[in-house]
């Protein structure tokens, strides 16, 4: 029997619009340069609360949703704005506010960090997610859904397990961060 409805490993494709609390439009499938959202479900690829609240939809169903940060790209966290040493940049001499830079630790763990501020010699620097903190509202179409090829999950869970999802309950939050030890320039990619 054909899956359709939105359930674990359906392949999904949406047409979606997202806004903040104030209406801002904050990206859509529809803008300039925009995709619908292409996904396998249940495998972690869309923040939770949205992810939740598809479960059941079939082709041309329309849905608002609304996500708290908790189940979005979670609280800002202060302690992830830092001040890094300017010359710990891969262009010293080129910083400038809204760049985007990668540090990588030791272990190959990944963090974006964005140029919020300019302090002479001390650049300061923010770890946060741009919607950490933010109340996200989602309007969705369902495009497509059908079941996953065996392929299309493996690929899935295999981004589920490098994202971390799955430790075995290892780290967590009173693992030690390990060092930041390299800055390189963020390549441009849309996600």
């Amino acid at each position: 029997m054909a899956m359709d409805t939105i359930q674990p490993n359906a392949r999904v494709v949406l047409d979606y619009s997202l806004r903040d609390d104030e209406g801002h439009l904050l990206d859509a499938s529809d803008a300039k340069g925009g995709e619908p959202i292409v996904y396998i479900h249940g495998y972690g690829m869309l923040v939770p609360g949205l992810e939740a609240a598809l479960v059941g939809l079939r082709v041309g169903a329309e849905k608002k949703v609304t996500v708290p940060p908790e189940e979005g790209f979670g609280d800002r966290d202060e302690e992830l704005v830092l001040e890094v040493d300017r010359e710990d940049f891969p262009d010293p001499a080129n910083v400038a506010l809204g760049d985007e830079l990668v540090a990588e630790s030791p272990e190959g763990d990944e963090a974006v960090l964005r140029v919020v501020e300019i302090k002479g010699d001390t650049i300061v620097v923010d770890a946060n997610h741009p919607l950490a903190g933010v109340t996200l509202h989602y309007a969705v179409k369902v495009r497509e859904v059908r079941e996953a090829t065996h392929e299309e999950v493996l690929e899935a869970a295999g981004e589920f397990d490098a994202a971390g999802y799955d430790d075995g309950g290892e780290g967590g939050a009173d693992a030690p961060e390990p060092p930041l030890v390299q800055l390189r320039p963020k390549k441009s990619q849309k996600n």
